[in-house]
């Protein structure tokens, strides 16, 4: 980090340091050493300023909650729902017979005049009026109402249970970021510890150097694990930004958010349930049970199309109110009336193979429904196994670095005391802190790999585990 860009009170602590691990020779020069060329990098003690750009602490749940209120896919998933229920309403509405009224007034020009027989008056009917009141019902089609019912009834459980399934995918991914967004913090933390470890062996390198116990050599190579650790810090914290912004954008929050570790479950516990458990809850998973509910609506379908074959019987009737006057009067008494009954039967001998393309269509439809009903059946299956042997296996390595990172703190505090009294080199000390920060990282990783295989559980699921 060039020194510039730092803050006016680190500089002179930076210019301090530089010359306390560069002083050459010190009491123990026997001779003058030629002037060495370092560039003013190193770092000032302490930890870097904060970051201010952290966005809202947001619980899991919130955060879940709220990517289910403002994720396009959820908002899409209700609109299927209201399409499904009107489907069903219009399915039903074919059992009722269908009414139409109407009624209308003609003015004729240019009417030849009469004389009326019974009074003598003279009449030219120039306006005639009409109304018409009709209505028909089907009594029978072949079952092709009672199919598409049942087919539009199918539809509409598999839209309600498309939108548990994408609920139970939108809270994966929110469960995926934000876990993804709490291993960038923990991940930040372990850097800031090895700042300050660093800048604490600088300390000592110093000091070690005045009391003529140490060599030029540790100071320096303090002043580059201070920097490094500088940089792996700037790196976490940008890191840690992103995963916030993806976040942030998942959830669909008008404000900037950042996850918070409060209310999680312990990363060391086994799932609750026996794996022959989970395989019967993933086989009825929402996805499973949603590809099931469409392939019995393309199956109902098909039985709606093969109605065509059978013969259509119908029933109608019509009642109709006509009037002619000289004068404009749409409320006369002079009116005739006239009514019809009728029943029909009618039956398609060839309408040009429209008939066998219906079916056809419709058969392609169910079976790529079956299809895909084997799919989902099969990618349940393979997702249970993948996320029970990774769940198991990210569990064990939880285990594993934890005891990692307790062994390389012990080592660390051993080859600090070895190199406080001079048993040890600075070396010696800088590989242990190196193999420590690697096993706190290893951990991070470890935790998050836990967290995404019980989010993918709980997905294939549908439930919280």
């Amino acid at each position: 980090m060039p020194t510039a860009a730092l803050p006016a009170a680190h500089r002179g602590r930076h210019a301090f340091f530089i010359a306390l691990a560069l002083a050459p020779g010190l009491a123990r020069a026997q001779q003058p050493q030629p002037p060495v060329r370092v560039p003013l990098i190193a770092p000032a003690p302490g930890t870097l300023a904060s970051d201010s750009t952290a966005g809202r602490p947001i619980t899991l749940a919130e955060a879940i909650a709220t990517a289910q209120r403002n994720a396009p896919s959820a908002i899409q998933a209700a609109g299927q729902v209201r399409a499904g229920v009107t489907s069903v309403r219009a399915a039903k509405a074919q059992f009722i017979p269908t009414v139409q009224v109407s009624t209308g007034l003609t003015r004729q020009n240019n009417v030849a005049t009469r004389v009326n027989p019974t009074t003598g008056e003279l009449s030219s009917n120039r306006y005639q009026s009409t109304t018409s009141l009709s209505a028909s019902l089907d009594l029978f089609d072949g079952f092709r109402r009672m199919n598409d019912l049942k087919a539009a009834q199918a539809q509409e459980n598999a839209a309600q249970t498309g939108v548990t399934a994408t609920n139970a995918n939108l809270a994966f991914n929110v469960k995926q970021q934000y876990f993804a967004a709490l291993a960038a913090r923990e991940a930040e933390a372990a850097t800031q510890t090895q700042l300050a470890q660093a800048e604490q062996q600088l300390a000592l390198s110093i000091a070690k150097l005045h009391a003529l116990t140490a060599t030029r050599s540790d100071s320096l190579r303090g002043v580059i694990a201070v920097s490094q650790a500088q940089l792996a810090l700037l790196q976490a914290r940008n890191n840690r930004a992103t995963a916030d912004a993806v976040l942030t954008r998942v959830i669909g929050s008008d404000t900037p958010v950042s996850a918070t570790p409060n209310g999680l479950t312990s990363d060391s516990a086994f799932v609750p349930l026996d794996s022959a458990t989970l395989a019967a809850l993933a086989q009825a998973n929402p996805n499973v049970r949603s590809a099931q509910a469409t392939l019995a609506s393309a199956q109902y379908q098909v039985k709606s199309a093969k109605a065509a074959y059978y013969p259509t019987v119908s029933l109608s009737y019509g009642r109709n109110l006509s009037s002619s006057a000289n004068t404009f009067d749409p409320f006369g008494s002079d009116y005739s009336t006239s009514g019809n009954f009728r029943l029909n039967l009618s039956l398609p001998l060839y309408n040009q193979l429209n008939r066998e393309r219906t079916i056809i269509t419709a058969g392609i439809a169910a079976a790529n429904a079956e299809a895909a009903v084997r799919d989902q059946q099969l990618a349940a299956q393979q997702t249970l196994v993948q996320a029970i042997t990774a769940l198991r296996t990210a569990q064990q390595q939880i285990v594993l670095q934890q005891q990692s990172v307790a062994a390389a703190e012990e080592d660390l505090r051993v080859q600090q005391e070895r190199y406080q009294l001079g048993m040890s080199t600075l070396l010696d000390v800088l590989t242990s802190q190196n193999s420590l920060n690697q096993a706190a990282l290893a951990l991070v990783q470890a935790r998050f790999a836990v967290r995404t295989a019980r989010a993918q559980l709980e997905q294939l699921v549908g439930h919280d585990l």
